[in-house]
């Protein structure tokens, strides 16, 4: 098995931003993502959907074989990954808001929080946000309309860029001093984040620590390639290609998928 892929999924091509840290981490691991652009965004559906979605995405990529399965989006894994561990034998990784380095680190006591509504409302996001925001000020914002642009290539325009000044007023006027990014598709907003923030405002995304939770859990369960050649990686998509290669750089392999 230690051959075999690990599987990514995410409700469109923001899981790409996971699978970088991960690839740049792990080189020789082979890859298989799978993006459901086609029901992108995941933020605004029931718990159910949710649920079975990703119960869908990780069939398919047990189906390819894959040996772990990453589940590149804040959604799927604060309202569905309980369930996916206990019905099914691989590792699971999740991705959750990184709450606890803002809260600990924080001097002006209020810290901001961009995500989706499905990860905002979960029960999972709650119980973090009682354990580490105790007499600290969290200001949440739904990022609506995100995905979708993402999703459509429209990441530095000034639509984007409008949008983004108006999710973070409140919380500048609160005096954050970090912004937690709690969906996989907004680190590629960073670029346009820094022009809107102070230079004192730290943004905070979960990447590089769910990279190396993943090189962890191979570890522990003997999973890890360790072969001297680089891994090969391959990209489904329900959706637009276009925009994921272009995400991509064009240096993988994006094969459409009617899935």
């Amino acid at each position: 098995m230690s051959k075999a892929a690990i599987g990514i999924f995410d409700s469109g091509i923001g899981g790409t931003s996971i699978f970088n840290e991960i690839h740049n981490l792990l080189p020789s691991e082979n890859y298989i993502y799978f993006a459901d652009s086609i029901n992108a965004p995941y933020g605004d559906k029931s718990k159910d959907d949710i649920i079975a979605l990703s119960i869908k995405n990780t069939e398919l990529l047990l189906e390819k074989n894959c040996k772990l399965i990453v589940v590149a989006c804040n959604t799927a894994t604060t309202n569905a990954i309980t369930i996916l561990r206990e019905n099914y034998d691989v590792p699971f990784i999740g991705i959750e808001p990184a709450l606890k380095p803002a809260a600990l680190n924080t001097k002006s006591k209020a810290i901001g929080i961009l995500a989706t509504k499905g990860t905002l409302s979960s029960a999972l996001f709650h119980e973090a946000t009682d354990l580490y925001s105790q007499n600290i000020r969290v200001i949440e914002q739904v990022g609506t309309v995100i995905v979708p642009l993402v999703e459509n290539g429209k990441i530095n325009t000034p639509e984007m860029k409008i949008l983004l000044q108006n999710y973070l007023k409140p919380m500048l006027e609160a005096n954050i001093d970090y912004l937690v990014l709690g969906c996989t598709h907004y680190p590629y907003l960073i670029p346009l984040l820094l022009e809107i923030l102070p230079k004192q405002v730290k943004i905070i995304d979960s990447t590089l620590a769910v990279a190396k939770q993943t090189q962890t859990i191979l570890e522990q369960h003997k999973l890890s390639n360790l072969s001297n050649r680089k891994g090969h990686s391959i990209f489904y998509s329900n959706g637009n290609i276009r925009v994921l290669n272009s995400i991509l750089q064009n240096r993988f392999t994006v094969q459409a998928l009617d899935f």
